[in-house]
């Protein structure tokens, strides 16, 4: 019960700080948010293997799970309630100029809530390859995750066909990997619910949409091979 309540309280100050950055067009990106971190990373010159950019999603496991970031030298910059235009806005203050070896990208549930307006398929997409193609000029290697299942956006009970809209999302960013030479994370598979809903089960979610430890635990094996594979053997 505690922890339900916990993770309540996170979301709500998530669902506030996107409000303030849609208010404030100097902070509708969170430029500065991870200014200190930023400079300090910078400052100390060690190599970074892996900034994971998101959402909330991002944002909490870093936060529930820091001795898997800490361990592994990766870092977390995910903004709760972001969308991938905002995420696209910062990405080079926040992932090109830490010059990572790999740089994790997940985006896109909150797209399709329409957290900083209507949702456009195209745009999103053109989002997630754009920020894909700066890191890829900038010598960062890519990975690009699957959207988390969802069967529903339980803060927009309203819009339809989310798992729909999941499944072309994810569908087009396989595709662009399989086409630009990317590596496709896929955690939807392995997180879906097998009772037809097509969204998260209970023992990896407690809204629906945020993942819960053993989720995470899921996502970290998978991530994990991915990046050790593309930094060891490439």
């Amino acid at each position: 019960m505690k922890r339900t309540k916990l993770l309540l309280a996170i979301m709500g100050l998530f669902a506030g700080t996107a409000m303030v950055h849609a208010q404030n067009n100097e902070s509708w990106a969170g430029l500065t948010i991870f200014a200190k971190e930023n400079a300090q990373l910078r400052k100390d010159a060690a190599p970074v293997r892996a900034v994971f950019m998101g959402n909330s999603i991002t944002q909490m496991w870093a936060m529930m799970r820091p001795d898997f970031f800490k361990d592994n030298n990766y870092v977390g910059r995910g903004i709760g309630g972001q969308t991938t235009p905002q995420m696209l806005s910062r990405f080079r203050t926040d992932i090109v100029a830490l010059k990572p070896q790999v740089v994790v990208i997940n985006g896109g549930i909150n797209d399709i809530a329409t957290n900083s307006g209507t949702y456009d398929f195209e745009f999103t997409f053109g989002s997630i390859q754009s920020m894909a193609e700066i890191a890829h000029a900038n010598g960062i290697k890519v990975i690009l995750t699957s959207v988390l299942p969802a069967a529903e956006i339980p803060w927009r009970k309203e819009i339809p066909a989310v798992p729909a809209k999941v499944d072309q999302l994810n569908a087009a960013i396989k595709t662009f990997c399989a086409e630009k030479g990317f590596t496709y994370v896929d955690y939807y598979s392995q997180l879906v619910s097998n009772d037809g809903t097509k969204g998260l089960p209970p023992q990896y979610t407690m809204d629906g949409v945020h993942v819960t430890v053993a989720g995470y635990e899921v996502m970290e094996k998978i991530v994990k091979k991915a990046i050790d594979y593309l930094i060891i053997d490439n």
